[in-house]
């Protein structure tokens, strides 16, 4: 018999990728999204049905159905410079507290509610490797909403067994290229004879998004025993590069140069220099889960 996962966000980067890891692993997927096209939303290989986190009845009819025994929650507001800072705090926290007061509900409860958080949760004072007890410096509404939905979540630990990732910067296939990566890639694919950046010598921490899904995955594998209920993981490559190296490699595995230019109007002020996961936690609780070199993920990325 198949295990059941509900996965929210499932139209999303994260999400795309992660179905057929799940599959391959035993999993019946089951997405709920707010979204429907025509009748019937488009997510290959997924059970789907319609409801709006913030819409608490048609959520908590959704979980009634599917009845799950784990759940991936993806759905949010992910991008930084969204227009709307309301929408930060209504999908991130209060859209998180309806799914889990939903979860709440199931007579037999999910052995695994893992909530996808940010490392933006750290701000833009630390350096270095970063653990997760390193203080908390939210920078944006969206860091913000993220640490709000960790401490709200932790309040149903009573009730279901929550574990809080906290992704670093990552790609892949499929990413939007208003994120920093697939835009350097998407200006080598087209021939674009220049590009602007922000500042090209910060270093910091890119993982594969297929390496972020399989940890998600061997974190749902390893709930049962009870060893991550409860707790936060770092996820990320444990590695850094430089703005500038990332532009070298694409450049390199591409075969296309292109005039780098620097706009003062993408530069943080106060940036700093390293920022990087560490992830011994995670590797005591799961091993070792990465698999995908930067330039493997640039080849990918690049070949489309």
């Amino acid at each position: 018999m198949h295990k059941r996962v509900l996965l929210t966000g499932a139209q999303g980067f994260t999400g795309q990728h992660l179905i057929p890891l799940l599959q391959a692993g035993g999993w019946e997927v089951w997405s709920v999204d707010r979204s429907n096209v025509d009748g019937n939303m488009v997510i290959p290989h997924a059970q789907c049905l319609q409801a709006d986190l913030l819409d608490d009845v048609a959520l908590q009819a959704a979980v009634q159905q599917v009845q799950p025994q784990a759940v991936l929650h993806l759905a949010a507001i992910a991008f930084v410079g969204h227009g709307s800072a309301d929408d930060f705090y209504r999908v991130n926290v209060v859209g998180t507290r309806h799914l889990l007061q939903a979860l709440s509900t199931l007579s037999v409860k999910p052995q695994c509610v893992l909530l996808a958080s940010s490392a933006n949760i750290y701000g833009n004072s630390h350096e270095g490797a970063l653990a997760e007890n390193t203080l908390p410096n939210p920078a944006n509404d969206y860091a913000v909403s993220k640490l709000a939905m960790e401490h709200m979540a932790r309040l149903w630990l009573p009730q279901l067994p929550v574990v809080l990732v906290r992704p670093f910067n990552y790609t892949g296939l499929g990413q939007s290229p208003q994120f920093l990566i697939p835009k350097i890639v998407e200006h080598a694919r087209s021939k674009a004879p220049a590009i602007e950046l922000g500042n090209l010598d910060v270093d910091r921490d890119f993982s594969d998004v297929r390496d972020v899904a399989a940890a998600y995955i061997r974190l749902l594998e390893h709930a049962p025993d009870g060893n991550v209920t409860g707790k936060v993981f770092n996820v990320g490559s444990g590695r850094t590069y430089s703005l500038r190296e990332v532009i070298e490699r694409v450049q390199a595995i591409s075969g296309h140069r292109m005039d780098v230019h620097v706009n003062p109007a993408f530069v943080r002020a106060n940036e700093v220099r390293t920022l990087r996961a560490d992830t011994t936690a995670l590797e005591q609780a799961i091993g070792e889960w990465r698999g995908h070199p930067l330039d493997d993920t640039l080849r990918w990325m690049l070949q489309g």
